[in-house]
């Protein structure tokens, strides 16, 4: 064999070496996409159920409802005028 014909197999060599290096590189990226794509829907669902979360706990905290609950449950009433007293301290 001669010089230039080591040299153009080391070359295509190369070469092959190189085109599998670009496929495995592709397969890794969209790999790596369709993962990005999963995290940013798990994302996106994650932050709807916090919203809708946020605004179930102001549901369950408002004062029209303690009151209510208060008052049918605990049977607790106001205080009829007079009957309340205000202690101021030193």
């Amino acid at each position: 064999m001669s010089g230039a014909s080591v040299t153009a197999l080391i070359l295509a060599g190369v070469v092959v070496v190189s085109a599998l290096a670009v496929v495995d590189a592709q397969h890794r990226s969209r790999a790596l996409f369709v993962e990005l794509q999963a995290l940013e829907r798990d994302a996106h669902r994650l932050e709807t159920e916090w919203g809708r979360l946020q605004l179930e706990q102001s549901t369950w905290a408002t004062h029209g409802r303690i009151e209510r609950l208060a008052r049918e449950e605990r049977n607790m009433r106001l205080p009829e005028p007079g009957a309340a007293e205000v202690i101021v301290l030193p």
